[in-house]
């Protein structure tokens, strides 16, 4: 494991680099807006897919380095994750980049998706805020133009599966491939090792 410091218009963001030994491909994954790289699924598949090929790299946004509690809105946000992306396509150069992340980070991860990157893999895409199914976020889910991976907790106040599910088909396009796991918006363990399961298989 090693820490690669990034410079951004909004101060440093941190890269916390998983290395697999041949890798075929870079999976780079960005945090939510109320934790950092800690949540279970984020260590899980840091931990599990370097062993099958996968290079994780965990993203800590500039705020997050900064010590701040509270994330920025979405402009600054994509702002800070843009610097990683390129340090990435610049250090691995012809080995397929994925990007996604938790919460917050699929979100950005989405709105920065553009030809250089293979796919988006989401876990507990905040669909809309909690009780205001009317303030859907599947814009930016929908604009990805590469292969989507959604893994949701059924029980999520987000967004259930079916919440994506039904959004992703009215808002048509390609659809996403979603994957329902135990829990609500914060996965467990449990729900982090059957993310693990759906990433590897779908990046495969």
């Amino acid at each position: 494991m090693s820490v690669i410091t990034v410079e951004t218009p909004h101060g440093p963001s941190r890269l916390t680099v998983h290395p697999a030994p041949d890798a075929h491909a870079v999976l780079l994954l960005g945090h939510g807006a109320g934790g950092g790289i800690g949540a279970f699924d984020l260590v899980a598949l840091a931990e599990e897919l370097p062993a099958r090929g996968i290079t994780v790299v965990l993203h800590e946004q500039p705020w997050r380095v900064a010590g701040k509690r509270i994330g920025p809105r979405p402009p600054t946000l994509d702002e800070g994750w843009r610097p990683a992306l390129q340090a990435l396509a610049d250090g691995y150069p012809g080995v397929p980049l994925w990007v996604g992340g938790r919460s917050a980070g699929a979100r950005v991860a989405c709105r920065c998706f553009d030809e250089r990157q293979a796919g988006v893999i989401c876990l507990a895409f905040p669909l809309h805020p909690p009780g205001k199914p009317e303030s859907s976020r599947i814009a930016e889910l929908a604009g990805v133009t590469g292969p989507v991976l959604v893994v949701q907790g059924e029980r999520d106040p987000f967004g259930s599966p079916d919440d994506v599910r039904i959004a992703a088909r009215e808002a048509g396009g390609a659809q996403p491939t979603i994957v329902g796991v135990p829990g609500t918006h914060s996965f467990n363990r449990g729900a982090a090792t059957r993310a693990v399961t759906a990433v590897a298989e779908f990046m495969a």
